[in-house]
C-alpha cells in the first residue's frame, strides 16, 4: 500500500469523492479524537463515541472548506472541540463537565475500561483531577499533556489567544499539582 499524506487523501476526499481515503484519516485519527473526547466527557465511553462519529461526519461534510492554513490534526481537533462544546451547550448545566461538582467518579465508574498498565484507580483519579478543571483548562491540559499539540496549535483547536492559552495551561497544572498532592501523589 501506498503511503498517502494527510494532504494528499483530503485531496483525493474534497475533489474526487473518494471514501476510502476518508477512511484511511478516519482510521489514523480515531484513537486520538476519542482520547480527547473522552478527557473533555470525564471518560463517558458512549458520549465520547457518538461525539467523534459526529466529528468524522463534520469533518467529511465540510472537508472542502479544509484550507490547509493548519495541520488536518488541528482542524480535525477544532471539529471535534466545537462539536463536545455544541453538544455540551445543547444540554442543561452538567456541573461534572464544567467542574464544579462530584458526579464524575459516577461517570468514571461506568467506563473502566483502563488502557493495558493502568488500573481503574489511575484513570478514576485522572478523572476526578480532570473534573476540578474549568472547561477551557481541562481542553488546553488534554491538548498539551495528553495529545502533544504545541501551544499554538492548542490555540488554533480553541480559537482562544496564545496568551489565554497559557494561562489555562498554567492554572490548570497548578490546580492539578495541588489536587494531586493532596491526594497522596508525590513527585519521587
Amino acid at each position: 500500500m501506498v503511503y498517502l499524506t494527510d494532504i494528499s487523501l483530503v485531496t483525493q476526499v474534497a475533489v474526487f469523492g473518494n471514501r476510502k481515503a476518508f477512511d484511511q484519516l478516519v482510521v489514523k485519527y480515531q484513537s486520538p479524537v476519542r482520547r480527547f473526547l473522552m478527557h473533555l466527557t470525564l471518560g463517558d465511553s458512549q458520549l465520547s463515541d457518538d461525539l467523534a462519529q459526529d466529528t468524522f461526519i463534520k469533518a467529511y461534510v465540510n472537508i472542502r472548506q479544509f484550507r490547509g492554513t493548519a495541520s488536518f490534526s488541528t482542524w480535525l481537533m477544532r471539529i471535534a472541540y466545537n462539536v463536545f462544546y455544541d453538544y455540551n451547550r445543547s444540554l442543561a448545566p452538567n456541573p461534572a463537565l464544567t467542574g464544579e461538582g462530584s458526579k464524575v467518579m459516577e461517570q468514571a465508574e461506568n467506563s473502566l475500561s483502563s488502557p493495558v498498565g493502568e488500573g481503574p484507580g489511575v484513570k478514576l483519579d485522572l478523572y476526578a483531577a480532570l473534573a476540578i478543571l474549568k472547561p477551557d483548562e481541562r481542553t488546553c491540559i488534554t491538548l498539551q499533556l495528553v495529545d502533544g499539540f504545541p501551544i499554538n496549535e492548542i490555540a488554533d483547536i480553541t480559537g482562544l489567544p496564545v496568551g489565554t492559552v497559557k494561562s489555562h495551561l498554567k492554572r490548570g497544572k497548578d490546580k492539578l499539582t495541588i489536587y494531586l498532592k493532596q491526594n497522596g501523589y508525590e513527585r519521587k
